[in-house]
């Protein structure tokens, strides 16, 4: 066959030929009559793309492949209705977890590929789009313009990307035009958010609490003070109403004159009507919750896109709007994406080819929705407060009270927005913030990929290819100036900028040759560049002219502003060299050597690679007359990688100069000041993984049984983490290499098409990953032990367990016992007894919490035009603590006077409940709720995440109106959670879980696809 100029000339054809065969990977093969001059045009095949994988820098065929990758297809991503991809991965794709501390729309979940595998330098996976590393946000990526995701999962798949790769790769491959015939698509979906976790069983009777807390300081004079009961019930009376010594500071009910709120059973009394009145306002509690949360929020999304292709051009065309709102007030994501990617083949020898992405979106969220305990935390507020406080402040008839502005005015509990102060985050109302302050992020994201294909002989082919993305946020946060604890400053603005920029350049050598129809060579030499800058700039001021503008000219009393920029880069050179005989046995190597500037320069270039090797079983003779046996394949490999992405000690923040000290600059008396934040060490270097996998890929029975069984080994070496060191030399840590941790487990991805014909479709799925992991060995000064409270890090174990103390019960008075050591002379434990002192207890390892076993499963069913599908995750054999279902099981103190009760609390110890469990409420016992193993639940979920159901016009009925295609359908997203308590979601954490962060949301839509 000899290629003239886009055109085939066939030479050496017999007389008697009478049918041609046109075939070529990812397409529909044709059968056509031999004629002098034929135009044969090949349409994209579904089963046919099976057959091919992308992969590190290409694609290869599935057979062929010796590595360990699982992909979502475009189909199976149209199914979820998610507003970034990271949110669809995990059950779908075998050995992803994903973790998500904010369901806040817009905001990505945290992707684990097998497992954990450093200690304090990063375990993200590295994104790549269509061939170069993204440094955008993913959530500027468009889910509708996606052809497929590859998760790599092991270093013979990864290696060749480097130290970005050493925890797993995300391919994105973007949708391109397909078929000789331009193809028109719109899509449109509309819906509901709300939420998708309910909160716990606390007390929701305003009555039942006030019991609760009388019980709690009666219990502290009758228990701590020796008093007497009547001793104990006046000073309960006397105090319930105030916001001391357990009081919670509000009258909320009118009890008749000389009658008590309390009798002297403990119980309300029944003359008591709930509501009272100072004359100035009046006092009634708000459902919060309700009033907050209780309400269905618009999601709406469109999309549209033009596509198609000729001899030479491919063209891919999308436009997106997203409108995706939150659980409240200012709470949302909304995002404009658009899409333009094109190839060209210029000449026989050289194909162009570019991809232009522009997103803006706009994130509203509330401010700090992941800390527990601050004022202005909307959910922590929301779902801890008692249920018996107004939300909203009430004129003396009982009407809401609106301020000269039209603003609803609500109770801050502080003694001056009314007559009355809680303890309880006093000072603070959300539903004020969320009226009256703004907290928001806009970003302009460009992302651009451009490459150039040069045949320079047969077989021997260069590709340049560049990446580009600027990702320009600007930040914005109002404190209003009309109520809160801000106003008495006259409000407050912050303006910020971020900036971020990577440049990714690659040069690539590929050599691909058949020889004597057995022998097939595929080499690849390449050069790989990448600078990325991080610019910040943020500035503030008090004391507002106008306080509904946002901008820092606005204020001022005391400015504040700070800016820093930070740079990266790496730079490495790989190779990779895979030979395969009769699609047979097939072995393959890649080296790269990789450098970043992370490091000293002495120590900042490493070598990497793996090899790997595949057996394709089926072709063998022993297998050729057994029909069922459809494909078999034995694959194995090894390789290293090394990590480079050490966080400060917060485990979130990157640290791009860990190797130099750190300094923060100050004003000291009018001169200069210095003061060293960060001890660096310039001979740290590489974390490097040794990574082992195999495993079998086969097809049965015509698709009846397909997938895959691997086994995984991952062994990560001189561990990047922070020793901890003598204060008294001017700094607690230093980062150091020293350690090893193990990750091993079984990975089972099954799949099966049990009916496959014409009039049916039906396919169920199931997947399932195994993990322990292990620390192998830490830093000898350690002595084989690190306490980083409340986790404790022992050789031999694993790095996900607490050191807490251990929980006995309740003694004869209905105070906490815990567990403690005995121990002689020689410091050998000689027994076990029981004390109620906390702080002398002895704490104790609890034993890997991590999850035995996760992944998902699920079914799609298509018959004459009706599609459904139901789709799970699922997590067994792990714990984690409770912290929400903690802090509602306080004992009443002072501090958490207002605070909720978990409905639990009313089977705590009391005279005549001996035989409980859970301790006496106490105002004066501070060890009630104190953390222990009592709290360490089971972290075992199931999660319906997804459900769709369409159906599908018939052809001949949407042809009358120039339609190819018409489906209406029904989605809906995060639809329900079995956990082990009501309002305890296991998917925030490995560790902890608690009431105070954004609940996910679950979406409900409805629409219509088009294809013209």
């Amino acid at each position: 066959v000899t290629d003239l100029d886009g055109k085939f000339s066939i030479s050496n054809v017999p007389s008697s030929a009478k049918t041609l065969v046109v075939s070529y990977v990812g397409m529909e093969p044709q059968e056509v009559a031999v004629e002098p001059v034929l135009r044969v045009v090949l349409e994209t095949s579904t089963q046919a793309l099976s057959d091919v994988i992308v992969v590190a820098f290409g694609t290869a065929k599935r057979s062929s492949f010796t590595g360990s990758a699982s992909t979502m297809s475009s189909e199976e991503i149209s199914k979820r209705q998610v507003s970034n991809l990271t949110n669809a991965l995990a059950g779908v794709v075998a050995g992803v977890q994903a973790t998500s501390t904010s369901g806040q729309p817009g905001t990505k979940a945290e992707i684990r590929i097998r497992g954990v595998g450093s200690m304090a330098a990063g375990n993200n996976p590295l994104y790549v789009v269509d061939g170069v590393p993204y440094d955008g946000e993913i959530s500027a990526l468009n889910p509708a313009d996606i052809e497929s995701t590859t998760v790599l999962k092991d270093a013979a798949s990864n290696a060749l990307y480097g130290a970005r790769g050493a925890n797993g790769v995300v391919l994105i491959t973007t949708k391109k035009g397909t078929s000789q015939k331009t193809t028109i698509t719109v899509d449109a979906k509309w819906g509901t958010n709300r939420r998708a976790v309910p909160n716990y069983d606390v007390m929701k009777n305003p009555g039942m609490y006030l019991e609760k807390a009388y019980e709690a300081i009666y219990n502290s004079y009758y228990y701590q003070q020796n008093g007497t009961a009547e001793n104990a019930r006046n000073q309960a009376l006397t105090y319930l109403p105030t916001n001391s010594n357990g009081g919670v500071g509000y009258t909320i009910y009118t009890v008749p004159s000389g009658q008590d709120l309390i009798g002297t059973d403990g119980k309300l009394n029944p003359n008591a009507t709930l509501g009272y009145s100072d004359g100035t306002y009046y006092y009634t509690p708000d459902d919060w919750y309700e009033e907050l949360f209780n309400k269905g929020n618009l999601r709406q999304e469109y999309n549209f896109s033009v596509s198609g292709a000729s001899d030479k051009v491919s063209y891919y065309f999308s436009g997106n709007y997203l409108d995706d709102s939150g659980l409240m007030e200012n709470s949302g994501f909304s995002r404009y994406s658009t899409r333009a990617k094109a190839d060209y083949q210029a000449k026989t020898w050289l194909k162009l080819g570019a991809n232009m992405a522009y997103t803006h979106y706009d994130l509203q969220t509330p401010a700090d929705q992941t800390s527990s305990g601050s004022s202005a935390n909307l959910f922590y507020i929301a779902n801890y407060i008692a249920p018996i406080y107004p939300l909203y402040i009430r004129n003396a008839d009982g009407s809401i009270k609106t301020d000269s502005r039209g603003y609803t005015v609500y109770d801050f509990g502080d003694n001056t927005s009314t007559n009355f102060n809680r303890t309880w985050m006093s000072g603070s109302n959300p539903a004020a913030m969320m009226q009256l302050d703004k907290r928001g992020y806009e970003s302009d994201v460009i992302s651009g990929r451009w490459f150039a294909d040069v045949e320079l002989l047969e077989g021997l082919k260069f590709t340049y290819n560049f990446g580009l993305d600027v990702d320009n946020s600007r930040y914005t946060r109002l404190y209003n100036a009309y109520y809160g604890q801000y106003s008495q400053v006259g409000g407050i603005v912050y303006v910020g900028n971020e900036r971020k920029l990577g440049i990714n350049h690659q040069q690539l050598f590929t050599y691909k040759k058949t020889f004597a129809d057995v022998h097939f060579l595929d080499i690849l030499l390449g050069h790989e560049s990448y600078r990325y800058t991080y610019n910040y700039l943020r500035g503030s001021k008090e004391n507002l002219f106008n306080p509904d503008i946002v901008e820092i000219n606005n204020g001022i009393s005391s400015p504040s502003v700070n800016s820093y920029t930070n740079k990266y880069s790496t730079e490495g050179y790989l190779s990779r060299v895979q030979y395969e005989y009769d699609s047979k046995y097939i072995i393959g190597a890649s080296y790269r050597r990789d450098a970043t500037s992370r490091f000293h320069p002495d120590n900042r270039w490493g070598n990497f690679g793996s090899v790997s090797g595949a057996w394709v079983i089926n072709r063998e003779e022993f297998l050729a007359n057994v029909p069922w046996v459809n494909f078999l394949k034995y694959k194995i490999s090894y390789g290293i990688q090394g990590n480079d992405a050490l966080l400060y000690s917060d485990n979130l923040t990157p640290n791009y100069y860990p190797y130099q000290d750190q300094y923060e600059v100050s004003n000291s008396n009018e001169d200069f000041g210095s003061v060293l934040y960060y001890k660096g060490n310039k001979d740290i270097t590489w974390e490097t993984s040794h990574t082992f996998n195999t495993g079998v890929d086969f097809d049965f029975w015509n698709g009846k049984l397909s997938g895959s069984v691997e086994y995984f080994n991952k062994k990560t070496k001189d561990l990047l983490y922070y020793m901890p060191v003598p204060i008294s030399i001017g700094y607690s840590e230093v980062p150091m290499n020293i350690g090893s941790i193990r990750n091993q487990g079984f990975e089972i991805d099954l799949r099966s098409e049990v009916i496959s014909n014409k009039k049916m479709n039906w396919s169920i799925y199931a997947n399932g990953t195994f993990l322990k992991n292990k620390i192998l060995q830490l830093a000898p000064e350690l002595k084989g032990e690190l306490i980083a409270d409340p986790r404790i890090y022992r050789e031999g174990e694993s790095m996900y367990q607490f050191y807490l103390r251990k929980y006995a019960g309740v003694n004869e008075e209905g105070l906490s016992l815990f567990y403690v050591d005995e121990v002689d002379s020689s410091g050998n434990v000689t027994g076990t007894t029981t004390t109620t002192d906390y702080n002398n207890a002895t704490r104790y390892a609890t034993g890997n919490i991590l999850p035995t076993l996760y992944g998902g499963f699920g079914t799609s069913l298509n018959y004459s035009g009706f599609d459904f599908s139901i789709s799970f995750t699922y997590q067994l054999g792990g714990k984690t603590l409770d912290e929400g279902y903690r802090s509602l099981m306080h004992g009443g103190s002072a501090s958490s006077a207002g605070q909720n009760w978990h409905i639990d609390m009313l089977n705590s110890w009391s005279e005549s409940n001996k035989n409980a469990d859970i301790p006496r409420v106490d105002a004066l016992q501070n060890f009630t709720n104190s953390r222990s193993d009592r709290f360490l639940i089971s972290s075992n979920y199931l999660d319906i995440s997804n459900i769709t159901a369409g159906y599908t016009l018939p052809k001949e009925l949407t042809r009358k109106f120039d339609i190819g295609n018409m489906r209406v359908f029904f989605m809906a997203e995060n639809v329900y959670l079995f956990s082990k308590r009501k309002g305890f979601d296991p998917r925030q954490s490995y560790t902890a879980s608690g009431a105070y962060r954004y609940s996910p949301i679950r979406s409900i839509s409805g629409g219509v696809s088009l294809t013209f």
